[in-house]
């Protein structure tokens, strides 16, 4: 226990857009005698957490105090509470960094995703896991199985939101899934419908680096839309596809407008349409199509019930082989410059590893 007592619970702060720094703070103490402490290894840096760092804000969420960045996290548990069960001292987590109040109405349903008291890492007022130790409940962190490596374990959170996207498309064997944006989420999309029983999927990016990786992970198809009206774009794209009649389901990963336009007019009548990026607050959007082919809408809010566990099954199955995101691994005290490339689009996913990593290896025996 010395060594997690002398363990750094360094974390990595944002002030307001652009001011982060590093500082020490109080570690975590366990609340609940089912709460376990994590050490942090591993973090990837979401699109989320980069807009934070320039905006400040997402929506109504406004860092107003300095906050905690990070929240695709995996760790290595330390200690457990008196009542915990399914971990021990030593397992390999990845981390599921929300926390419900567990007693509403969407949590009692199993859509826990949905509550309205969700206490979520990094998103304000609640700091995030770019640090040493996190305390979470004991169901809210998953045991990785031996082979699956700590690396792998930080890519479960956008896949689990890959995974929840792909269960409100309703996605059945044999049908076929148009998906808009090559960036993780989309990417994982892709993979997740195909693990799903997909036939055909479809990669739509305006990238060329994106789709070729794309082509080569899990997109059967791929497209590069031009700048035309999204009707043309949409006839283009289910013509070169082969898609007669439109797709089974179309899900936005991208959040841009012309994708979200071009999406309706590319889904068959009596299809899916899940919108799954986020992006500007309203938009210019082709309601009479919507309509007129009585097109299913849906929107898809990160990940609830069975859904992180069907991830970490993909994973230890092979079905979805995340490490081909991995662009590369950076020290914690590199944190800003790893948030910098990955503003300016380098690579897919970049994680940065937790200030105690070569510890947490030592107290977990891994």
């Amino acid at each position: 226990m010395g060594e997690i007592e002398n363990a750094s619970n360094l974390s990595f702060i944002l002030n307001k857009p652009f001011d982060v720094k590093f500082e020490q703070r109080p570690k975590p103490t366990l609340q609940s005698p089912r709460d376990v402490l994590v050490a942090i290894n591993y973090t990837g840096i979401c699109g989320s957490d980069v807009h934070y760092w320039v905006e400040g804000r997402i929506g109504d969420f406004v860092v107003e105090n300095p906050m905690v960045l990070g929240h695709e996290s995996s760790g290595t548990v330390v200690s457990v509470g008196s009542e915990v069960k399914s971990l021990k001292p030593g397992d390999k987590v990845a981390v599921e960094p929300g926390k419900p109040c567990r007693y509403c109405t969407p949590c009692l349903s199993g859509h826990y995703n949905l509550c309205n008291d969700m206490r979520f890492a990094a998103t304000p007022p609640y700091d995030g896991t770019l640090t040493g130790f996190w305390a979470s409940p004991e169901d809210f962190c998953y045991k990785l199985p031996e082979h699956v490596s700590l690396q792998e374990g930080a890519l479960v959170e956008p896949l689990a939101v890959a995974v929840h996207i792909v269960k409100q498309a309703e996605i059945k064997p044999g049908q076929s899934v148009v998906v808009m944006g090559a960036g993780p989420v989309g990417l994982l999309c892709c993979a997740v419908a195909k693990a799903f029983g997909a036939s055909k999927v479809v990669s739509v990016d305006i990238q060329p680096s994106r789709l070729e990786f794309a082509a080569s992970f899990a997109a059967t198809h791929t497209f590069t839309p031009e700048r035309v009206k999204a009707e043309e774009n949409a006839a283009r794209l289910l013509k070169e596809t082969g898609l007669e009649g439109g797709a089974d389901a179309v899900i936005d990963a991208s959040g841009a407008e012309p994708s979200i336009q071009t999406s309706i007019h590319v889904v068959r009548r009596g299809g899916v349409y899940v919108q799954g990026g986020m992006g500007k607050p309203d938009i210019t959007f082709p309601i009479m199509a919507l309509c007129t082919k009585e097109v299913t809408c849906k929107g898809s809010f990160r990940y609830g019930s069975g859904d992180y566990k069907l991830a970490v099954e993909f994973i230890s199955d092979g079905k979805v082989d995340v490490k081909r995101l991995i662009t590369g691994t950076v020290k914690f005290e590199h944190a800003e410059e790893a948030f910098k490339d990955v503003k300016a689009g380098k690579g897919i996913k970049v994680l940065i590893a937790g200030p105690n990593e070569k510890s947490c290896r030592c107290i977990g025996g891994h």
